[in-house]
């Protein structure tokens, strides 16, 4: 669904689109709490999904227009902060408002039976509406980098491109695959390690992984958003150099963190290899919107997106499948993950960094064509 809502991020002002899709979140969210049955909650949810496949590719690409290239990784540092402090935000308010309507007694309205735990999706669903209609208010930037002016760009033009600047997109989108698969499977089993190697109760796993993940992707923002402008002081190829340096750095911290005597030296190895996967995140959106076409900005990034949901997916049984087939006792869970770790990591890095160059030739004839214009 997020590929072809992504075409109208290419087509429409993209400020109506993500207005839409915030509409469509808060209403099946509020909707969603009148669900009498599993089905009706579980399509609620799954339209919810829906609903937000365009809210990246349409930040994104309104963001390469609202900032210079120099400026770009900041702006997406920033957004990144937004998606974690919103997630940690979400957590918590959901918790204080299930607190606060666990002592409500069931309501039936039209034939409707209402709990508790309905009324706070029914709250937390209102406020989208608000939000929705202030980003009307926002100004469309115009859209830089067009090369079709005023015409819907055909999906099978935008594969074209992808294919014809394939020394750039099949490195970022490959990497992304094996990393996703790898940080994605971590943060399946992660709890489960942490339990059967050092024998830790759900409630220390879970006081300690909120911390550990909050800071070390509040940390990662930042640190990606400063380590990308400084490259880009001296590189062309700044933002795929980027990747690939941060990636290559994730590596053994995930590597060691399941050698290490204690919990809480692994939760450490665990911070250092989340600051640098968060961090890469930055870099790599930017390379993405750069040198993209904006008519095609939407749907490239949508790809990009789905590359690392779909292959992230399968990160878990991934992990699962190594445990019992190679080593077949849940007892060396930690094995399977040096094993990925030791594995996928340096492939991803190995396979982004296959596209500095071929990126930093692009953003420099891209620079050209600019320069050109303005004079």
């Amino acid at each position: 669904v997020g590929i072809p809502l992504a075409r109208l991020v290419d087509l429409y002002p993209r400020k109506y689109v993500l207005a839409g899709g915030i509409t469509l979140i808060g209403g099946i969210t509020a909707l969603g709490g009148l669900a009498q049955n599993f089905v009706q909650l579980f399509m609620s949810r799954m339209l919810i999904g829906a609903g937000g496949s365009a809210h990246a590719p349409g930040s994104y690409s309104m963001l390469a227009d609202y900032f210079p290239p120099a400026r770009l990784p900041r702006a997406i540092g920033f957004l990144q902060l937004g998606f974690i402090g919103g997630n940690v935000l979400g957590i918590y308010l959901g918790g204080l408002l299930l607190t606060l309507v666990a002592a409500w007694p069931v309501t039936h309205w039209m034939g409707l039976t209402i709990h508790g735990w309905q009324w706070v999706l029914m709250i937390v669903g209102a406020p989208g509406f608000v939000i929705a209609g202030l980003l009307l208010f926002a100004t469309e930037p115009p859209r830089r980098g067009l090369t079709v002016q005023g015409q819907a760009v055909p999906m099978k033009a935008v594969l074209r491109e992808i294919w014809t600047r394939r020394s750039i997109y099949l490195p970022l989108f490959i990497g992304l695959a094996f990393s996703a698969t790898e940080f994605l499977g971590l943060g399946v089993w992660r709890p489960a390690f942490l339990a059967r190697t050092y024998g830790w109760s759900s409630a220390r796993i879970g006081n300690w992984m909120s911390v550990v993940i909050l800071v070390s992707y509040l940390v990662g923002a930042f640190v990606g958003t400063v380590f990308a402008e400084w490259l880009a002081k001296r590189y062309k190829d700044a933002h795929v150099r980027a990747a690939t340096i941060l990636f290559a750095l994730a590596a053994p911290f995930e590597i060691i963190a399941p050698l290490m005597p204690s919990g809480e030296l692994a939760l450490l190895c665990v911070a250092g290899g989340g600051v640098c996967a968060l961090a890469s995140a930055v870099p790599q959106n930017a390379a993405i919107q750069r040198i993209t076409p904006n008519e095609m900005r939407g749907r490239v990034t949508a790809i990009y997106l789905f590359m690392f949901i779909f292959f992230g997916s399968f990160g878990g049984q991934l992990i699962g499948s190594v445990t019992q087939r190679v080593f077949g006792s849940d007892a060396d869970l930690w094995k399977s993950i040096v094993i990925t770790a030791s594995i996928l990591l340096p492939l991803a890095a190995l396979t982004i960094s296959r596209g500095i160059r071929p990126y930093g030739r692009e953003v420099e004839r891209i620079e050209k064509l600019e320069a050109s214009s303005a004079s």
